[in-house]
C-alpha cells in the first residue's frame, strides 16, 4: 500500500473512533506507526488532510456490481457497509455533518454523493428503471437510512437476508425487478 493510502485509511480510522476534531497530523501519525512529521509532509493543512481522507472514501465506496442480481448487490453494498465498512460509513456520516459547518467541505461531499447517485441512476437505467435519476435517489436514500440506523443504533443491523428482501421490495416499488 503506498504511504498516502496508509495515510488516507489511518485518517478515515482516527475519524470513526474520535470524530473531527480527533483527527490531527499528529493524531494519523501515531495511529499508523508512521514517524512524525509523515502525515504532514503529504497533506500541509489540516483541508489537506481532510481531503485526502474523503477522496479515499469516495474511492473506496466505488463498486461495480457484479453482473447479475441487482438486489443482491444492493444488499451486498449495505451489508459491507453495515460490518467490514463500518469504519468508513462513520468517517463518511462524520464528514456529512462537518459538511453542514464547513463550506469547503460541502463541494467535496456533494461532489462524491453525486458520484454515487450518477452510478446508480447508471446501473438502474441499466436495470430498465424508466426515471433512473429519482429511483436512485429513492434506492440510495434507502440505503442511507438503513445503514445509518444500524451504525446509530437507532434500529438492529439487519441479516443480509434482511437486505436483499427490502432491496427487492424497494426495486419492486419502482417498477425494476
Amino acid at each position: 500500500m503506498e504511504r498516502l493510502e496508509v495515510i488516507a485509511d489511518t485518517a478515515i480510522e482516527v475519524i470513526a473512533a474520535e470524530g473531527m476534531r480527533g483527527l490531527t497530523h499528529r493524531a494519523v501519525d501515531r495511529a499508523a506507526g508512521l514517524p512524525v512529521g509523515s502525515t504532514s509532509y503529504y497533506a500541509r493543512t489540516r483541508a489537506a488532510l481532510l481531503s485526502l481522507a474523503f477522496a479515499r472514501i469516495v474511492e473506496l465506496d466505488q463498486v461495480s456490481p457484479p453482473p447479475g442480481d441487482l438486489a443482491e448487490s444492493i444488499a451486498g453494498y449495505a451489508h459491507e457497509a453495515i460490518t467490514s465498512g463500518r469504519t468508513r460509513m462513520l468517517a463518511r456520516y462524520e464528514f456529512a455533518l462537518e459538511a453542514t459547518r464547513r463550506p469547503e467541505l460541502r463541494a467535496e461531499y456533494d461532489s462524491g454523493g453525486a458520484l454515487i447517485r450518477r452510478r446508480a441512476a447508471d446501473f438502474l437505467a441499466a436495470a430498465g428503471s424508466t426515471d433512473p435519476v429519482r429511483h436512485a435517489a429513492v434506492v440510495v436514500d434507502w440505503m442511507e437510512g438503513t445503514i445509518f440506523g444500524a451504525l446509530a443504533g437507532a434500529s438492529a443491523p439487519p441479516s443480509r437476508e434482511a437486505l436483499v428482501k427490502s432491496a427487492r421490495e424497494i426495486l419492486a416499488g419502482i417498477g425494476v425487478g
